[in-house]
């Protein structure tokens, strides 16, 4: 291993054993629920925080989204409220593209911003009667105590190195912390990731791609034709392309970005030349790349020849019912121990 890999490694592991006492890290008054990876991008952390939210919100819970707002352009002191559970309070910018799409997505469920998700969970708990809380990317987040730590893992992480010369934030031992895994993968690469991580209970993440929605005027009016330049910042934008063409679109062109990029003006220009100069009829992109389009788009203010549309995925944790019980039963068992505190 690399000398700065090993001493980066080293920092990690000490600062988890620091925050491991419960003296060091402040606890809420309701239930935590952290959902986190171990690498950089591409694990499905926001997809897999939407459909927990829903899971809670159809048991009778009012559940919470805490996220630090990773890539906003506008960063600001103190809580941001992206969403107050009825309305959009916040554009993209001002609270980064995951919690903007959270917020779009989820009817009832607020959604906050801040680098202090302490604060923002005692806001939500505060003036929004919330119930338990979902702690967005949390799993390195350890200065907040959670009562349940879900880790969001595939195949492919056995094989990354530690920054900066790899993709993996912790040591692969930190995957202990985890009460269970969510593998994206079959049932072979769940059992496998079981045993290489040490964690006993596991679960496996179906993902399911919803029919194309358009985001632009002009896409309603063109009853989305098949031929397609597919658009992606995402930090896995193989899956994406894929299931375009499993849904027969016909890709005649691709234009890939880094994760979390700011698509401006010039970006959707230069986009809509590529897409007329490989005969597409329209440009698909992800949710999460819609949410970082100028706004431009959704008014149709740039070539009303090229619509855009969005391909929406939907995560589940399967077995559903198993899984539902087993996080019941965390809850339920979290919430008895504070009694008894």
């Amino acid at each position: 291993m690399n000398v700065l890999s090993a001493t980066y490694g080293r920092a990690t592991e000490w600062r988890r054993a620091w925050y491991g006492r419960p003296d060091r890290v402040r606890r809420l008054d309701r239930p935590v629920i952290s959902v986190g990876n171990l690498v950089l991008g591409g694990s499905g952390k926001t997809p897999l925080v939407a459909a927990l939210a829903r899971l809670l919100s159809a048991a009778g819970e009012r559940p919470s989204i805490l996220s630090r707002g990773y890539g906003r352009q506008r960063a600001a002191d103190g809580v941001l409220v992206v969403s107050d559970g009825e309305q959009v309070l916040a554009e993209a910018a001002q609270a980064g593209d995951e919690p903007c799409m959270l917020a779009r997505a989820l009817a009832g469920v607020p959604v906050f911003v801040s680098p202090d998700r302490y604060l923002s969970g005692r806001l939500a708990e505060r003036r929004f009667g919330s119930t338990v809380h979902l702690l967005d990317d949390g799993f390195q987040h350890v200065r907040l105590a959670r009562d349940i730590d879900l880790l969001a893992v595939r195949a492919s992480d056995l094989g990354e190195r530690l920054l900066p010369f790899g993709r993996l934030r912790e040591p692969l031992s930190a995957a202990r912390a985890a009460d269970a895994l969510l593998v994206a993968g079959s049932d072979e690469d769940a059992g496998a990731l079981a045993r290489a991580l040490g964690v006993e209970t596991v679960f496996r993440v179906a993902a399911r791609y919803h029919p194309l929605r358009a985001i632009s005027p002009a896409a309603s009016s063109a009853g989305m034709p098949g031929r397609a330049l597919a658009v992606a910042g995402i930090a896995r934008p193989e899956p994406f392309l894929t299931a375009l063409r499993e849904r027969g679109v016909d890709v005649a062109g691709e234009m890939v970005f880094r994760d979390h990029h700011w698509f401006t003006a010039r970006d959707v220009e230069a986009i809509e030349r590529a897409a007329a100069a490989a005969g597409a009829d329209v440009v698909i992109t992800t949710e999460k790349d819609a949410a970082r389009l100028p706004a431009s788009v959704g008014r149709d203010l740039m070539s009303p020849r090229i619509p855009w549309a969005v391909l929406p995925l939907e995560l589940t944790i399967e077995p559903p019912e198993v899984f539902a019980a087993w996080l019941a039963g965390r809850l339920a068992a979290a919430r008895r121990r504070r009694v008894a505190a």
